[in-house]
């Protein structure tokens, strides 16, 4: 069932709903529809928002009429300058973006408490007739996507009885639309869709079971267990009850985050190690300050590196005691440095994550969403490297300066101080805004 009008009509014309009720809504081209909200004489025109083409930018997003030239989020923003010339370009005003992102979650929570962020411009809501939720789970669908217009842009909504179905249903009306799948109608909706269209289905999975001629949600369903314990090991279960409508997981009310993690794309690659020590350093003390905020404190410790060839390596550690301190954690990823690096070798992305927040967990993979994709040894995209015992966070020299720093950008801005380093990296940033909220293992988990 889709829709588009925001038209309204009679509730007891609605078919009962028995069961779940999960939307997931996504905000349409966010921080493009944001620059043409603030910026009326933008409408109706091509708008990216993105780095710089001439450092390296990526673009966040783009408007659609951006699109209609096959401009696209993550492209390359010198390709996108090639297929758009006449463009908007934009570097973004994130705190804007945080602003209106704000207003849509506080609508979702006066429809429901349980609520889930996976960005900042996406979020489940369980919306299940029962205790917190007496109206309709379409009527609930309407008022919400009809609110959100009334700020200015337009959201895409999925309604279902998991958030798998849900996630996949809000792709199906783009723009501003609203898709509702029945319960009972899981299978009929999931089945001819193609197995990339499934969460946790990436390049190399997809492959892998297009070798075995498993192309769609249908087949994947009904495909051999020793098939799929093949390709998704522990997951094979999971992604067979996805596939088949079945409710997967809950609405994590608590927005529980999996990871914080910061990464930065260089104008020019990075090829000393002096440079290269310092950015991990000020990258460090970006996921710090983040997880500080949050009051967490991380086991595991990763670092994530682009080549010039634009493959990638991740290489982590375990450690004995959490940490939220990059003068503690940040000398273990230098450490790790040599695992991924050789001298002259050109880097042109680093990030640094800190997960395992509860307890001290095995060995994990951070960055990346394809369940069965590892992140590899020196341009071979191969699984994870881990390291040793021996190396472990220094104890904790400097936290009345940590301490001090945070209270001074807690008052001032995030600009009042900083590292000379900062000053130095900032003219070599190709200007990209990401839209990830914070790493998360999974959206749908």
């Amino acid at each position: 069932m889709g829709n588009k009008p925001h038209q309204s009509f009679d509730p007891s014309a609605l078919a009962p709903w028995q069961g779940a009720a999960i939307i997931l809504l996504d905000l349409d081209a966010f921080f493009a529809a944001v620059e043409q909200l603030d910026h009326p004489e933008w409408r109706g025109k091509p708008v990216i928002v993105g780095g710089s083409p001439d450092k390296r930018g990526v673009v966040s997003t783009c408007s659609y009429e951006a699109r209609k030239f096959g401009v696209r989020s993550a492209m390359a923003s010198a390709r996108a300058a090639k297929l758009c010339p006449d463009a908007i370009w934009t570097p973004g005003n994130f705190p804007r973006y945080i602003e209106l992102s704000n207003r849509v979650m506080q609508i979702m929570s006066d429809v429901s408490p349980r609520i889930q962020q996976v960005s900042i411009d996406e979020a489940f809501l369980d919306i299940s007739p029962g205790r917190f939720v007496k109206d309709h789970p379409v009527m609930l669908a309407h008022t919400i996507r009809s609110k959100v217009a009334e700020l200015g842009i337009t959201c895409s909504i999925g309604l279902g009885t998991s958030k798998s179905v849900a996630k996949i249903a809000s792709d199906m009306e783009k723009p501003d639309g609203l898709t509702v799948i029945y319960p009972g109608m899981e299978q009929a909706f999931l089945f001819p869709l193609p197995i990339r269209t499934m969460s946790g289905v990436g390049r190399q999975s997809e492959k892998r079971l297009n070798d075995f001629g498993i192309f769609t949600l249908g087949e994947l369903a009904n495909a051999d267990e020793g098939v799929l314990k093949g390709i998704f090991g522990k997951n094979s279960t999971m992604m067979r009850n996805r596939c088949l409508g079945l409710n997967d997981s809950e609405v994590l009310s608590d927005d529980e985050v999996k990871s914080v993690s910061n990464e930065m794309t260089f104008s020019t690659d990075l090829r000393e190690r002096e440079e290269i020590k310092q950015s991990i350093e000020m990258i460090s003390a970006k996921v710090g300050r983040r997880l500080r905020h949050k009051g967490l404190a991380g086991y595991t410790v990763s670092l994530k590196v682009r080549y010039e060839d634009l493959s990638f390596a991740n290489v982590q550690h375990t450690l004995d005691r959490p940490v939220d301190d990059e003068h503690e954690f940040a000398p273990v990823l230098v450490e790790l440095l040599d695992q991924v690096w050789e001298p002259g070798t050109g880097l042109r992305l680093i990030g640094v994550a800190v997960a395992s927040f509860q307890e001290r967990p095995e060995q994990l993979s951070l960055f990346g969403d394809d369940l069965t994709a590892g992140m590899g040894t020196a341009g071979k995209n191969a699984p994870a490297k881990t390291v040793g015992d021996k190396k472990q966070p220094r104890k904790k020299p400097k936290r009345a300066l940590v301490e001090a720093t945070d209270k001074v950008k807690n008052r001032f801005g995030e600009d009042a101080v900083g590292y000379g380093r900062e000053l130095r990296f900032r003219e070599r940033d190709t200007g990209t805004i990401a839209q990830k909220k914070d790493d998360y293992k999974d959206p749908l988990n």
